[in-house]
């Protein structure tokens, strides 16, 4: 805040106050994606707004997806990335790509980067300790997405006993599944959603390149703000809802049915949206009630 006068930033302190109590000892839960874990200022930036929230006494957990770095790493050994009904085919092979590429490198390079912000990550992936167990993804059309998995079962205690220890959790969307021997390629805003239930979260925010969700989505001018779940049968309805949206609204719909207090659809290339949702009173993106 070097930019801003005394005055100024005294003030943005004290709108961040009742927040800050608000949110003392609670639990968030971030999905993190898109482009603001791939642009380094914006990543910097979210980093920066989990190591705050965790130092001032908020119980962040970030759960990561990893599509670009499963695509580049598919490329470099000659294999095409291929997609049903917008999600990964996963054959064996691209499964045991996933699991190296989302519990290796991307989840460790998250913890790097956080320690270096001066905050305390440990990775996990969703299959210790059987965070996640899964089965097989079907669908009514018998679609065939390989070794993608529907979670059938959350265990949040790996989870709550790295945030007794006050470290943040980084969790990767690998399952253990429960009809083969193998793990599963799970959806990281699913994945969100059913541990953020699990955990008893007050907040689950979902990072993502959209504003939120628009009444027009040629005008970002129509971002509904808040939005009551059930209002969301409406939307979908008349096609205000629709596309890669539906599985997204969701996820927030579950979480809220089952307890989370508030699940957020928000811009994760706005500059430390997390802190102006969290953290002012202007706030960011779409919230579901």
């Amino acid at each position: 805040m070097n930019h801003l006068d005394p005055a100024t930033s005294a003030n943005v302190l004290v709108e961040a106050l009742p927040y800050i109590q608000e949110y003392y000892g609670q639990t968030v839960v971030v999905k993190y994606g898109g482009n603001a874990m791939i642009n380094e200022e914006l990543k910097d930036a979210v980093i920066h707004d989990i190591v705050l929230l965790s130092l001032v006494g908020v119980r962040v957990v970030v759960i990561h997806g990893g599509g670009p770095e499963i695509s580049e790493m598919l490329k470099k050994i000659g294999k095409e990335s291929r997609f049903v009904n917008g999600l990964r085919y996963t054959d064996r092979e691209t499964m045991d790509i996933v699991q190296m590429i989302l519990c290796g490198k991307v989840n460790k390079d998250l913890v790097t980067l956080l320690e270096h912000a001066g905050g305390q990550g440990i990775g996990l992936g969703g299959m210790d300790g059987g965070m996640f167990r899964a089965k097989r993804m079907t669908d009514e059309e018998g679609t065939d997405y390989g070794y993608v998995g529907d979670i059938v079962e959350v265990n949040p205690q790996p989870v709550i006993d790295v945030l007794a220890r006050g470290y943040i959790p980084v969790v990767s969307t690998v399952a253990q599944g429960i009809d083969d021997d193998t793990n599963y390629n799970i959806n990281a805003d699913t994945a969100a959603a059913k541990l953020a239930i699990a955990l008893g979260a007050k907040k689950l925010i979902l990072l993502t390149d959209v504003r939120g969700l628009l009444r027009d989505p040629k005008d970002e001018s129509t971002l509904l703000t808040r939005l009551k779940v059930s209002e969301v049968p409406a939307l979908i309805r008349d096609g205000v809802i629709s596309g890669g949206m539906i599985p997204k609204v969701d996820c927030c719909v579950e979480a809220i049915r089952k307890g989370v207090e508030r699940a957020n659809i928000q811009d994760g290339r706005v500059k430390h949206s997390i802190l102006i949702e969290l953290l002012s009173d202007d706030g960011v993106g779409t919230m579901f009630i």
